[in-house]
């Protein structure tokens, strides 16, 4: 069980590393978004998070791999707090542990 948890860890802040990357690379013109390597390094760690998301549906339900997706949203909030200079609000907060309860209900239960 631990071994699937840590996958679900890894897959999410992948995904979250990617869309980080695809952050950095946004604003610019069409020509300049394709030259941009943010813009592949973000393709590149959304590629392995799907790679990931997809072996683990193969040993876990649906139902519990699905849910757990959400843990990217986490992962989200401190990537961009750390690096974007992104606030952490109250609300923010909140939302976090009501994800992280939710999912520690979904897949430990």
């Amino acid at each position: 069980m631990i071994y699937k948890v840590l996958l679900i860890l890894v897959m999410t802040l992948l995904g979250s590393i990617g869309a980080l990357y695809l952050k950095s690379a946004s604003g610019n013109s069409i020509k300049l978004l394709i030259q941009n390597k943010f813009l592949y390094l973000g393709g590149f760690f959304y590629f392995i998070s799907a790679l990931l998301n997809i072996y683990l549906l193969s040993l876990m339900d649906y139902t519990i791999v699905l849910p757990a997706t959400s843990l990217t949203y986490i992962w989200t909030l401190l990537l961009a707090s750390k690096f974007l200079n992104e606030t952490i609000t109250l609300n923010k907060l909140i939302g976090i542990i009501l994800i992280s309860l939710g999912v520690m209900t979904i897949v430990l239960i």
